[in-house]
């Protein structure tokens, strides 16, 4: 059993394209059974998104849609899509058809290799030079704060083994990201060259705020930054001692020697801001602690929508 699942949000356009083809490619190919696993991630288009996938669900019987309460961002989508997915390997698409459906083979030919995890990469990406520089960005910070080896190249688009997903949902928090479960899991994994499309309709949904709040989750997989803040201070408090010790003996050596008001205030700028950065980091991590501890959810279900069966709520 294959399962696809795609995390949708303002896709009332597109989404049923990536259905049809993807599962015209996967019959060439012989990959039989397959489900799709379709995520509405609360998207703002008064319901056209919803209405889209519940008439793909009526056509098609091997299509489940779940449709969130709330907007949970596309990995909290992802994760609440591998809830539902059943098949022996899992396949991850977006919904602009940019995860073409013509690479499937390549990424599917990897993982009969016997690795648990298969990411395509785009040596080429269609996307902006801001989207591609946030991605340069995103690796290789990911590879400072959660250990990713330096020849992985991630995508959206991968295929995981059944025993990655049964590991993978066991985590429960609210700021999931993918990259930092699925290295908890194995190292077994492969990258593979694929070509990148460009989006069928409309534009990305992620702004530079929910960029930025991505890749802020990374910080639930790592206590690099803790460190970090911890060596950044020792540094800082060493250098203002050595500054000080020097300040003392020129004025030792020169007693008139004016001290200054704007290098005294400069320096108290400065390691304030410095104090409250790090006030600031500290405070994330806790503020994260205390959600997870209070079972913040990752996602909320509305309702679940499949072929001849009328909506269902989820608990």
């Amino acid at each position: 059993m294959y399962s696809v699942i795609v995390p949708c949000y303002k896709s009332s356009h597109t989404i049923r394209d990536v259905v049809e083809q993807t599962a015209a490619e996967l019959d060439r190919l012989g990959r039989t059974p397959y489900e799709f696993v379709l995520v509405d991630d609360h998207s703002p288009d008064d319901g056209a998104t919803v209405a889209a996938l519940e008439a793909i669900a009526d056509d098609y019987n091997y299509v489940t849609v779940i449709e969130l309460a709330r907007n949970s961002g596309q990995h909290n989508a992802l994760m609440a899509a591998l809830n539902y997915a059943s098949g022996d390997f899992i396949i991850s698409m977006d919904d602009d058809m940019q995860t073409h459906p013509s690479q499937l083979h390549i990424l599917l030919d990897e993982i009969d290799k016997g690795f648990d995890i298969v990411y395509g990469y785009y040596p080429e990406k269609k996307h902006s030079f801001f989207r591609n520089f946030g991605s340069w960005f995103n690796q290789k910070t990911v590879q400072v704060l959660i250990g990713k080896p330096k020849d992985m190249k991630a995508s959206s688009y991968w295929v995981i083994r059944k025993f990655v997903r049964d590991y993978v949902i066991q985590y429960t928090n609210p700021y999931p990201i993918m990259q930092g479960l699925f290295l908890r899991t194995t190292r077994n994994i492969s990258c593979v060259p694929i070509q990148h499309f460009d989006r069928a309709y409309g534009q990305s949904g992620y702004t530079f705020k929910k960029l930025i709040a991505l890749w802020s989750n990374t910080a639930g997989f790592s206590i690099v930054p803790l460190r970090a803040a911890r060596h950044i201070g020792f540094t800082l408090s060493a250098g203002g001692l050595i500054a000080a010790l020097i300040v003392l003996i020129n004025k030792l050596l020169r007693p008139h020697m004016q001290v200054g008001w704007a290098s005294t205030m400069v320096a108290i700028f400065f390691f304030s801001g410095v104090i409250l950065f790090f006030l600031g980091l500290i405070g994330e991590y806790i503020g994260r602690m205390f959600l997870s501890i209070g079972n913040a959810p990752q996602y909320v279900v509305r309702e679940v929508y499949r072929q001849g069966s009328s909506k269902e709520n989820d608990d």
